[in-house]
């Protein structure tokens, strides 16, 4: 017997090695200026130059710098995520790029890391 219990309402999208969805998750859209505001649950950040604002979930951070950074409009032209090396990158190797390098859990995580330690140059994570 399988008891089924409710899932929460986290949707089921892996980040890495599939197919790039922009579809909206499903949670409602912060005003602007809640963007500092950590809430409970969030616990992964984007890392676009100044941006900051918290999200729940890896994919909830790449769809937010996919459309609000790397939307067509928007676009610079390069990637302005904290220490990424700013070289010039079509659009849609920017998504590639940003879902690769920046938006999976383990990428997120070790950002974060980073901005707690205040910038120290240490990439790898502690060993503990």
């Amino acid at each position: 017997f399988l008891q089924s219990t409710p899932a929460t309402s986290i949707p089921p999208v892996q980040v890495q090695g599939q197919q790039i969805s922009l579809q909206p998750p499903s949670y409602p859209a912060a005003s602007q200026h809640a963007e500092q505001m950590k809430k409970p649950g969030q616990n992964f950040m984007c890392l676009w130059q100044s941006c900051k604002k918290w999200f729940q979930t890896p994919s909830q951070v790449f769809y937010h710098a996919a459309t609000e950074h790397g939307g067509k409009d928007v676009y610079p032209g390069q990637c302005l995520w904290e220490g990424c090396e700013p070289f010039q990158r079509q659009r849609f190797s920017f998504i590639t790029h940003l879902q690769d390098k920046h938006c999976s859990r383990d990428a997120l995580l070790a950002g974060l890391k980073q901005d707690e330690l205040g910038q120290a140059g240490n990439q790898k994570p502690p060993n503990k």
